[in-house]
This record gives C-alpha cells, structure tokens and sequence, in this order.
C-alpha cells in the first residue's frame, strides 16, 4: 500500500511538471539585420540602416538618413540585381526560425520563435506588436549574431528596449562565439567548401577568414567584436591544420576600420605565391549581400586580377542541423 502511494505522488509530481512546462508560453525572438525583400525596398532598407542611432550619429539625423539612402540606392540596387533582386536573408533566417522551433518543441511544446529584424519587414516593432498580444511567462532575445557588437547586438537590444511596451521578463542570451555547435557547423562548411577544390590542390588551400569590419574607434571604446572573432577562429583551427588569415570586410565610410582588409588580403596571399583561397565569412550565419556580392563577386574578380587560381566562397550555415543545434544549446539554459 506504501509503495502504490508513493508511486502515485511520484506520477503527480511528475504531471504536476509536464502540465507547467505546457502551461508556460515562452516567446524565442531571433534577432537580426534583415535585408530588401525587392528593389522597391533597397531605399527605405538603407534609410533604416543610416537612421540607426547605435551606429550613425549624425546631425539630423532623419533628413540625412533620408538624403544618403537615395543618393546610394541606385548602386547597391545594381548590387541586388547581380544576386537575383533581393536579399535572401529573410529566407534563411526564417527557415532557422522553423528549425529552431521544432527543435525547442520536442522539450518545451510551448514554445514560440519569432523574427525581429533591425532594418526590413518583419521590423521589431511588428513583432513586438504580436508578442504583446499573447500571454507569454517570459521573453528571449536570441541574437543571430554569435559574436557581440554594438552595431549589431547591441543595437537590436537597443531598438527593442525601445519598443516594447509589454511587461514580461526579458531575458538577453549571452555571445555564442565559442559554442562548440557552433564551431562545428563552420568546419562542417570548410569540409564541404574544400571538396570544390581540383583534387590536386586540396593540400595547397589558404583558408581566408573574411568578418564584418567596424570602426576603431568601437574597439577603443571596449567593443569586444573583434576579440570574439579571434576566439572563434581559434577554436576552429584548433580542429585543423591549414595555413590561415583573418580579414575584414565591408568598410563604409572615411574613418579607420579593423585591418587588414580583405581586399587587401587576397592581394597579398597572391604575391606570396597562394592560388588556392577559401574565403569563409565568419561573422555572418546566413548568406546575404556581403557573402554573395561582395565575397562572391567583388573580391572574386580582385583575386582573378591577383593571380589566385582557385577562389571559393563558402556559403553561410543557413539551414546547417549543427547551427540550429547550436541555437537550440544556447536557448535551453534559458528555459
């Protein structure tokens, strides 16, 4: 009698457990950068991008916003037009956002993952605007950006701390740079991207780091970006063997930026006799204009012009198992 009693207080507790886990609506919110659904689009996407006070602070700053977004669409929309007339950004991140999502539910059944993006539709003031309609217990900001930035993290927790006018606890996940799912799913990529190479040049191949640049002045001011990315190629090259470099991509305006660039890079593996390169763009986990444009077709024709046999981009983690498994270790704590 002891026992059956003791048995059924044991499948109470343990209801009790499973009916508070379907009960607790928790909201995952993917944050990130965003990028023109059109053509139509590239103008008002890059008066977002200059409005942003987290990384232009500038004298009026909206009509000024306005005035260098027009004067630039013309030629980034020419950019779009070379990758197929939009950003494919929005794609990746929402097939992340379904994978994500089926994997927290096989644990967690109420578990909603949503998309904030800083600069184009869904914008977070759309999202918010949802999340403020349902009963969640807690709210998690998940960045996809693994290594922290204030032009980039930073500002997304900035542009939401803005907007959101709920109540719920906020929970702001950590950088990510070093998870090992995470490190795994980018030398899963270099694994793939090496097999592109001739056979007989697969032993010769430099492994060409390409991140987002920033200013120095954010590194003086304790920006941590650019120490996040070294330990992440760290950690990588830690599982492997190849000659390597880091490089910087991406650079706007007159100021200095982190150095060397990648241009100026590739020019320089080539003089040093180097013509096979496999460019990895290491902040970036989905592919959008810079990877394609940019790494894909810019620089390809610098390397070209260089020398460089054999130039090779390697496509972002996108819909990678092992990325969303990283995502999926970095969420769960949180939970």
């Amino acid at each position: 009698m002891v026992i059956v009693i003791l048995n059924l207080l044991e499948f109470w507790k343990l209801s009790f457990r499973i009916s508070k886990l379907i009960m607790k609506k928790i909201a995952i919110v993917l944050l990130n950068l965003g990028g023109p659904d059109s053509l139509d689009a590239v103008q008002p996407f890059l008066e977002n991008l200059f409005n942003d006070p987290d990384i232009f602070k500038l004298p009026f700053q909206k009509s000024l916003a306005r005035y260098i977004s027009k004067k630039r669409a013309p030629k980034v929309k020419k950019q779009y037009e070379t990758i197929g007339g939009k950003s494919p950004i929005g794609k990746w991140t929402e097939l992340q956002r379904q994978l994500l999502e089926i994997s927290l539910r096989k644990e967690y059944l109420n578990t909603d993952v949503f998309v904030a993006m800083r600069y184009w539709h869904p914008l977070t003031s759309e999202t918010t605007a949802k999340i403020e309609k349902e009963n969640y217990s807690k709210i998690i900001l998940l960045p996809l950006y693994p290594h922290y930035s204030i032009s980039t993290t930073g500002s997304s927790f900035n542009e939401w701390n803005r907007i959101y006018r709920g109540s719920v606890d906020t929970i702001y996940i950590d950088p990510y740079f070093d998870n090992h799912f995470y490190i795994q799913a980018i030398n899963e990529k270099i694994d793939k991207t090496l097999l592109k190479f001739p056979e007989r040049n697969k032993g010769d191949v430099h492994l060409v780091f390409s991140a987002h640049g920033t200013p120095i002045s954010y590194v003086k001011k304790g920006d941590p970006y650019s120490g996040h990315i070294n330990k992440t190629i760290e950690a990588v090259m830690k599982k492997r063997n190849e000659q390597y470099s880091l490089c910087y991509q991406s650079k706007v305006g007159p100021a200095k930026w982190l150095e060397p660039s990648t241009a100026d890079k590739i020019k320089e593996l080539a003089e040093k006799g180097r013509k096979n390169l496999l460019i990895i763009p290491i902040s970036f986990v989905s592919d959008h204009i810079e990877t394609i444009h940019e790494l894909g077709v810019l620089y390809k024709k610098t390397a070209g012009k260089a020398g460089v046999e054999n130039y090779i981009v390697m496509e972002g983690l996108n819909d990678s198992d092992i990325f969303i498994e990283a995502l999926t270790d970095v969420t769960k704590p949180y939970l």
